[in-house]
C-alpha cells in the first residue's frame, strides 16, 4: 500500500514535469510548444504550431495514461506513459540534431535548454514511479461449493468426487432369505453349560415326538 503511494506520488510529478515542459525554451530560444508535431515525424521546419498541435499533444496524452495507471494500480500503465515522454521527447532530439547539424549545450542560451531537461526528467520520474509501485496484487476467489453431480445411469453406485465404486442399495441379485417362521420353544435358549445341566437337566421330547412334529407347520402354543 505504501508503496503504491510514494510510486503514485512520484509518477504524477512525473507527469506534471512533462506537460509543463514545453511551456519553456526546448532549443535557444524558441519554446517546445512552438514544434509542431509532424514536425518530428519530417523534420524540424520554421513554421511556428498551435498549443494543441504542438509537442504538448503527446505528453498531455501521457499524463492521462499516468492518471488512469494510478487510479488502476497498473505498474505497467505508468510505464507506457513514461515510455511516451521520453519516446517523444528523444525523437525531438534526433530531429533537432540532424537540423542544426549538431546538439549543444551552451550557456549563452544557444543549445538545448530547460525544458527538454525537464521533459527527459518526467519521463525518468514515471519510470521510476512505475519501479517504485508494488501493483496489485491478485487475490485468488474461492469458487463457490457446487453440488455434486447426478451418477450416470450406468454407473449409479458411484460415490463423487473420486467416483470410486461405493455400496450397492442391492448387494446380490436373487431375493433376499426369509427368517425362520418357526417361533416355538428352544428357539432363543443359548446352549446350557455343565452347571446350568446339573441343576436343570433338559428334558428331550421322544423320537417318535420328533418325527410327527411337522416341520413346515410347527405346532402354536
Amino acid at each position: 500500500m505504501i508503496r503504491n503511494v510514494l510510486g503514485s506520488v512520484v509518477a504524477l510529478v512525473g507527469a506534471a514535469a512533462a506537460v509543463q515542459s514545453p511551456f519553456h525554451s526546448w532549443y535557444a530560444d524558441r519554446l517546445g510548444r512552438d514544434y509542431r508535431i509532424q514536425d518530428l515525424f519530417g523534420g524540424i521546419t520554421e513554421v511556428s504550431s498551435s498549443v494543441m498541435g504542438s509537442v504538448l499533444l503527446p505528453f498531455l496524452f501521457a499524463a492521462l495514461v499516468t492518471i488512469v495507471g494510478v487510479v488502476l494500480r497498473s505498474r505497467w500503465v505508468v510505464a507506457l506513459a513514461g515510455l511516451v515522454v521520453l519516446g517523444f521527447t528523444v525523437l525531438w532530439m534526433v530531429r533537432q540534431g540532424q537540423a542544426a547539424g549538431s546538439l549543444t549545450v551552451d550557456g549563452a542560451g544557444s543549445g538545448l535548454r530547460w525544458g527538454v531537461a525537464q521533459a527527459l526528467a518526467g519521463g525518468v520520474l514515471l519510470l521510476l514511479g512505475a519501479l517504485v509501485m508494488s501493483g496489485r496484487r491478485r487475490t485468488r476467489q474461492r469458487r463457490a461449493a457446487e453440488p455434486y453431480p447426478v451418477p450416470p445411469d450406468d454407473h449409479p453406485d458411484t460415490w463423487p468426487p473420486t467416483q470410486e465404486p461405493g455400496p450397492a442399495a442391492q448387494t446380490s441379485p436373487g431375493p433376499e432369505p426369509e427368517a425362520d417362521p418357526y417361533t416355538g420353544p428352544g428357539r432363543h435358549r443359548a446352549s446350557p453349560s455343565d452347571e446350568d445341566t446339573a441343576q436343570y437337566p433338559v428334558q428331550y421330547p421322544d423320537e417318535g415326538d420328533r418325527q410327527d412334529r411337522d416341520r413346515y407347520h410347527p405346532p402354536h402354543p
